[in-house]
């Protein structure tokens, strides 16, 4: 008979319904009255501000600030660079009246008179308007560079929807730069690449590749498009977050000129990356059980929770005395360099120990009577199904941030290995097709995930990708030179590509 779990159905029996029901269970978000968009519910928007809140000190720590820009483009600014207005217009949200009035019949409609000179696309990235209030920030090379972020919301309208992943209304940052020069504008493209990896892999546990896209996934109007690719439990890559090299293509669209040191005149270099709150989904179904969400300490709202267990008033007034002092002790250790975060949950609940359980706290402690007279504690490790092990209260309070660092680490080693035991290197068509068909696969259980392959963007290559529903991620940026043979037209080629099915 199968272990019983807390979410059903498990991975294993269906994991797209699993993940819906994992959201549901910790409590992160609920769909919203307006299709496709979600609430963000306390628990999950208490992770995003992690996120958020890390990923802000790094940018500010290479030297960007943040800004607002309008959440209206007027459509003629869409319409200035054309390969950009193509890859968005079947997404955009258009504004065309700027008053309701009664339509005659008991309810509301757009006003006649109140159409729109010219309609307002809701934004679904921001280039555009952002490029053209930098031409009018530069005037000189000594008003460059430019470096900007804004944390915003963004609207593209999907029409399958699934929360955290895909929305028609989410959350994100998008970083705007503006350089004098095309060699400051590419390292300041990877080297935002890399502050996101680093964020990946230091704080979410997430193991990444970084790559540069083929010319058939780049951003519409960019020269090069990098992105931070990571792979889920169900072996499909999840696209975590992009930079983008957009050359003078924006900068020429949006009359984005400067004056050099020798009185030219020359159009800049612009730069664009982002990460939204799809890094919460792939959270979710890089670490996530059956029993429910399991949570990098760096990124969990509380790192531990207390759970007092009393049968008397007399016990619970000493109990509850006990775990305040505790917590206070713990808060006053540091981890990462912040304080521990401890929550106490005094709720008179049977169910409370597998409410966090779900919700994916890291350490759960329950403390009773016996406990305090013992003065031994028992830590129950969320990324472990071992029994806890007593720990006397002075050893668990100054060993406490050593103790969140292994469970940080154990969920990275855990997800590079399920990555690394995923990934082969293929190097014909027939073991690509057995490797992403898996009716054909001989072992199930290693079937799919990332195969480095040689490759030519070509029409053959593509019409195989879309009949295997598989894509070429990106080029690793690190990979070596190594001569073969495209597995899909034998023409020569000089380096791999990692390919999936994704997200």
């Amino acid at each position: 008979m199968p272990a019983k779990t807390a979410i059903t159905p498990t991975r294993e029996e269906n994991y797209p319904e699993w993940y819906q029901q994992v959201v549901k269970a910790a409590d992160l978000a609920e769909n919203s009255d307006v299709r496709g968009c979600m609430v963000i519910k306390p628990w999950g928007y208490a992770i995003w501000e992690n996120i958020q809140r890390r990923l802000d000190g790094m940018f500010k720590a290479t030297g960007h600030e943040n800004a607002y820009f309008p959440l209206f483009i007027p459509m003629s600014f869409l319409e200035k660079e054309a390969e950009h207005v193509e890859g968005f217009a079947k997404e955009c949200a258009v504004v065309t009246h700027h008053r309701l009035e009664p339509d005659g019949r008991g309810g509301l409609q757009p006003a006649p008179s109140a159409k729109l000179d010219e309609p307002l696309i809701v934004r679904p990235t921001s280039e555009t308007i952002i490029g053209a209030t930098f031409a009018r920030w530069v005037q000189s090379y000594r008003d460059l560079p430019i470096l900007i972020n804004q944390w915003a919301n963004v609207v593209r309208w999907e029409l399958r929807t699934r929360m955290f992943l895909r929305t028609t209304e989410f959350l994100w940052q998008e970083g705007h730069t503006v350089h004098a020069t095309a060699e400051e504008a590419q390292r300041e493209t990877l080297q935002m690449l890399d502050v996101y990896a680093e964020f990946a892999e230091g704080s979410m546990a997430m193991p990444v590749i970084k790559g540069e896209k083929t010319a058939g996934e780049r951003f519409p109007g960019a020269v090069s498009t990098y992105s931070i690719e990571a792979m889920m439990q169900d072996r499909k890559a999840l696209q975590a977050g992009t930079s983008h090299f957009l050359g003078q293509n924006f900068a020429k669209a949006q009359d984005i000129k400067f004056q050099n040191e020798a009185g030219e005149l020359q159009f800049a270099w612009t730069t664009s990356w982002g990460v939204s709150t799809r890094l919460i989904g792939g959270l979710i179904m890089t670490h996530a059980d059956d029993d429910g969400l399991v949570l990098p300490p760096k990124l969990a709202p509380a790192q531990i929770v207390i759970m007092p267990i009393a049968k008397t008033d007399d016990d619970r007034g000493m109990v509850l005395e006990y775990c305040e002092a505790l917590r206070t002790e713990l808060q006053a250790q540091q981890y990462d360099g912040e304080p521990v975060r401890v929550r106490i949950d005094a709720r008179d609940s049977r169910d409370r120990k597998w409410q966090w359980v779900k919700r994916g706290v890291p350490i759960r402690l329950e403390i009773g009577p016996r406990d305090i007279t013992d003065n031994t504690l028992m830590p129950a490790r969320r990324d472990s199904s071992e029994r806890p092990a007593k720990v006397s209260r002075q050893e668990f309070v100054a060993n406490i941030g050593t103790l969140l660092g292994d469970v940080q680490n154990s969920l990275f080693e855990r997800a590079r290995k399920l990555r690394d035991d995923a990934t082969v290197r293929v190097d014909s068509l027939a073991e690509f097709e057995k490797f992403f068909t898996p009716k054909n696969a001989d072992d199930p259980e290693i079937h799919g995930g990332l195969a480095y392959s040689h490759f030519v963007d070509s029409l053959e290559m593509n019409e195989k990708l879309k009949e295997l529903k598989v894509t070429v991620r990106c080029v690793p940026i690190d990979a070596p030179e190594e001569p073969g043979k495209c597995i899909f037209t034998g023409k020569p080629s000089n380096k791999r590509g990692v390919f999936a099915k994704a997200y």
